[in-house]
């Protein structure tokens, strides 16, 4: 892509510290509550979220008993939309291709959980 839109360049930063935080939030996630809303706009899927990956495709499949919105982060701050993921669906996603991107994992998006 050519430039890069104000949304991207606001987004990116938020993107990139998520992913970063992934392992760490991820492995603290039993020992909290239900998070508030707004905390969990802010982390990344819960455990019974998987990912895989290769370079055509990213894998989430939702193992959880609750719906949720997610998003994929990527380690060059590429943004893809969000997806709501029903429990027991497997959605797919962009790989990280062929030019040494990493998919970093699965992330909430703002709202996460749907009731």
């Amino acid at each position: 892509m050519k430039g890069s839109s104000p949304m991207r360049q606001v987004m990116r930063p938020f993107i990139m510290t998520a992913a970063a935080l992934l392992p760490v939030l991820a492995g603290s996630a039993a020992a909290h509550a239900t998070p508030s809303e707004a905390e969990r706009a802010q982390t990344g899927a819960p455990a019974c979220v998987e990912v895989g990956a290769d370079w055509r495709y990213a894998f989430v499949t939702n193992t959880c008993s609750s719906t949720y919105t997610l998003t994929v982060a990527y380690s060059d701050g590429r943004e893809v939309p969000c997806r709501v993921v029903h429990p027991g669906d497997r959605v797919t996603f962009p790989g990280h291709g062929t030019r040494g991107d990493r998919v970093l994992g699965a992330v909430l998006c703002s709202g996460g959980t749907e009731h």
